[in-house]
């Protein structure tokens, strides 16, 4: 079939049209209030119409067509039309794309003078989905907003062979390692590791699993609710007789498509999953209320308790402010029923809403790009996703002033605790899995050190005199943390000496380094001077050791590829620029 040359000349108008009206709304329209993920991905072109004729739009260079686009709201520049049967489609053409992505806004960790403020008070945090999400937008072809960027979740997705405890009376072991910082050898790199007690799948408890599903009318897309589905497909396998599965759906409102069931009967949970479909207005608030409902129902003593909410997180009908979900699942958590929020989907994904969410609900967070994470989360890592084996755990570092002229925490930005919280058992923090690893990095800059950042005080610096008998310490860590069922938190100490510094850091220090170094540079690199793309992908390769999940690997890929995508960004606004 080809086209008419008046069906041609009426799309060419069309799309000028199009472009003048994106134009106009761009003059006319307020600034964002915040910022949000760029856009949605342009329709790919399909090899099944390869011999579909072409319109080849106005030459216009791209990024001039791009920039008259509002920049929270565009798509990729048209390339060309196709006939599809009987209707035509314009591909990428000027498309306008409401991106409605929510990222809450962070600023950075300021550098702390040590004598000013010696105490450094945080939350520990095990999610990951910052990085996976981030990770989706590259592939996608897509620059993260600096917001998706969370240093500690890039940090805490891959694993270090921290040492485990060896008994679950202690749930975790804290393991620690001090080395010159890889992007100014005049500063140093302080690493903290938690590693929790791993319980093999075999011994887990009985689980009480609520499975709370999204199946409104923005998750019908393919990276969405059959995404969800065949996630969760993967799962029920793992499930036992002991085990009792729900399942909540919520739309314009919510309803019960499963009742508590014997976790064997795969066969009968497959089929729910299977009969699920999208449609309709989104009513999250009901939905949470149903599912902590049905796990109360079939609560085990003793066991896994756990809501998991696989969304969009686009809630739009009902209770849809923030601080009040929070509410509702900060109340719900008292009753020893955790939340774990995976996140799917692009253009309206709402992560601010489902970490948070998961945050107060004792659980953790997760986004799901593939079958592959679906696998890692709810499989390989099973244990640590659904058992808790520590409640409220929380970090204080104090340093030394007579050692550590500097210090900033790297991440952790939406758990800083003020350090009076770190002694009140009334104040929630974060939840550390079975098998789960926890990582935290400071940047340190010696007393002697000529790389300092803080000006001198005017009036003098205030530095406390330190004992002889403490002088060897580079700082003191403590832990605070609760068992499962108790309120009265138990305290880990242990000092870091000025004499564990090494020349020779480990594959998992600079690794981890590395990792961080990339979340700066996709938030603008202003905290790693000097340290360029190139020389972050070095130290990750090098720090790759045996890597038998190959994840390591696909992160020195994914360095690879953010670099030329930015510097090919960048030649494209110059070359509009000039």
């Amino acid at each position: 079939m080809k086209l008419s040359s008046h069906v041609c000349c009426a799309l060419f108008i069309t799309a000028l049209i199009g472009l003048a009206g994106c134009h106009a709304a761009r003059e006319s329209a307020p600034a964002p209030m915040a910022e949000t993920a760029s856009v949605a991905k342009a329709e790919r072109n399909d090899a099944s119409l390869a011999d579909a004729p072409v319109l080849a739009p106005p030459s216009l260079p791209a990024p001039l067509m791009a920039r008259q686009l509002p920049s929270a709201a565009m798509a990729p520049s048209l390339d060309r039309v196709e006939v599809r049967g009987s209707h035509v489609a314009a591909v990428g053409y000027f498309a306008p794309v409401v991106n409605t992505e929510n990222y809450a806004y962070h600023r950075d960790n300021s550098v702390q003078r040590t004598s000013e403020q010696p105490l450094s008070t945080f939350s520990i945090d095990v999610d990951s989905g910052s990085y996976s999400n981030v990770r989706r937008m590259l592939n996608e072809g897509l620059r993260p907003p600096a917001d998706a960027v969370r240093a500690e979740e890039f940090i805490n997705y891959f694993d270090y062979a921290y040492p485990a405890p060896a008994a679950r009376d202690v749930p975790f072991r804290v393991s620690t390692e001090l080395a010159p910082a890889p992007w100014n050898a005049q500063r140093q790199v302080l690493m903290i590791g938690i590693k929790g007690f791993d319980v093999p799948k075999a011994t887990l408890p009985p689980a009480n699993l609520v499975f709370l599903i999204d199946t409104s009318g923005s998750m019908d897309s393919p990276d969405k609710l059959p995404l969800v589905k065949a996630s969760l497909r993967q799962l029920v396998p793992q499930l036992h007789r002991q085990d009792r599965v729900s399942m909540v759906v919520y739309a314009g409102s919510a309803g019960l498509v499963l009742p508590p069931t014997p976790g064997d009967r795969h066969d009968e949970i497959l089929s729910a999953l299977d009969r699920l479909d999208a449609g309709g207005s989104t009513n999250g608030g009901d939905g949470i209320r149903l599912a902590y409902a049905m796990a109360k129902q079939a609560f085990v003593k003793g066991g896994v308790n756990r809501v998991i909410l696989a969304s969009d997180g686009d809630f739009n009908v009902g209770t849809v402010d923030q601080n009040a979900l929070e509410t509702l699942v900060a109340d719900q958590r008292k009753s020893g029923i955790a939340l774990t929020t995976l996140g799917f989907g692009s253009g309206n994904y709402n992560d601010a809403l489902a970490e948070q969410l998961a945050d107060v609900g004792d659980g953790n967070h997760a986004y799901i790009d593939s079958l592959l994470e679906a696998r890692k989360v709810l499989v390989e890592e099973m244990g640590s996703t659904l058992l808790t084996i520590a409640r409220d755990v929380k970090v204080q570092v104090e340093f030394n002033p007579a050692q550590v002229a500097e210090y900033r925490l790297i991440g952790y930005e939406n758990r800083v605790l003020q350090r009076e919280d770190f002694a009140n058992d009334r104040v929630d923090a974060g939840d550390i899995g079975a098998g789960h690893e926890v990582t935290a990095l400071y940047e340190i800059t010696p007393v002697a050190s000529s790389a300092q950042r803080l000006p001198t005080p005017r009036y003098g610096d205030a530095r406390p005199t330190v004992t002889t008998a403490l002088g060897g310490e580079m700082a003191h860590l403590r832990l605070r943390y609760k068992r499962p069922g108790e309120d009265r938190s138990h305290l880990i100490e242990t000092p870091i000496l000025v004499s564990q510094l090494s020349a020779r850091p480990s594959e998992s220090l600079r690794f981890a380094t590395a990792v961080a170094g990339f979340a700066d540079a996709l938030r603008g690199g202003s905290r790693f001077e000097g340290w360029s793309w190139e020389a972050i992908a070095r130290t990750a390769q090098a720090a790759r050791g045996r890597d038998r999940s190959g994840e390591r690997a696909k992160f020195v890929r994914l360095v690879e590829q953010a670099r030329r995508q930015i510097e090919n960004d960048a030649t494209a606004a110059l070359r509009v620029s000039e």
